[in-house]
């Protein structure tokens, strides 16, 4: 799902439970701008280091297979290099007690990375790790490792989205349901598809944004394997 909030909400509730006592590591993944247009994004770390996810009309490495999103072109290399260790390197032998892994994302783009894919589903199987992570909305052709995660019963998905043509709504979600639920019908039959799925947790915009981020640190905060 692109640009309703997802990586500001990870950043702010990764944020607050580390000044909680939580041990949290993981990355996230940021838009890269020149000139106000958007040519591609970066993964970045919790502990700073950046290196390139993906660029507009960038070349893979000499006899490396092309890996495309769109009109961009991913630089696998470089996200191996700096994701798989943070994911590898998770669990509660680093602390005592349970610790937090954030993946930001879990999209197409990361997908194209094998390794990325064992090491996630290593992560979420490691006693005493804690994931929050972002996976997009079903759209098109399922992502295998997407849906497999939004199955798993130990996973509580919650949903940030965002109004069609970035159009304000003169109401709240919570106090008039009714008006959203006819928002969410008249933007199902504009995609032709359901915007239902487990957790949907509503209508999320900047203003109300921070009232999703405390269910989010206690949902994390409960969890205990």
């Amino acid at each position: 799902m692109g640009r309703v909030g997802k990586t500001t909400l990870i950043q702010k509730a990764s944020e607050v439970l580390q000044s909680s006592g939580m041990p949290v590591d993981g990355f996230y993944t940021q838009e890269v701008r020149q000139g106000g247009r958007r040519i591609g994004f970066d993964v970045v770390t919790l502990s700073g280091a950046r290196g390139p996810l993906s660029r507009v009309g960038s070349q893979p490495p000499p006899g490396k297979p092309e890996c495309r999103v769109g009109q961009y072109v991913v630089d696998l290399a470089s996200f191996e290099q700096l994701a798989l260790p943070v994911l590898r390197n998770a669990g509660p032998s680093r602390s005592p007690g349970h610790s937090v892994c954030i993946i930001d994302e879990i999209g197409k783009m990361e997908l194209f990375s094998q390794p990325f894919i064992q090491a996630v589903r290593q992560t979420l199987s490691t006693p005493g790790t804690v994931v929050l992570g972002t996976i997009p909305v079903p759209k098109g052709k399922p992502l295998a490792l997407v849906e497999e995660i939004r199955n798993r019963h130990d996973v509580k998905v919650f949903s940030v989205s965002k109004p069609a043509r970035g159009k304000p709504l003169p109401w709240d979600p919570v106090l008039a349901p009714a008006a959203f639920l006819q928002w969410r019908r008249e933007q199902e039959a504009e995609v032709g598809g359901s915007l239902q799925h487990p957790g949907f947790q509503g209508y999320v915009t900047k203003e109300n944004r921070n009232n999703l981020l405390p269910e989010i640190v206690t949902c994390v905060q409960n969890s205990r394997t």
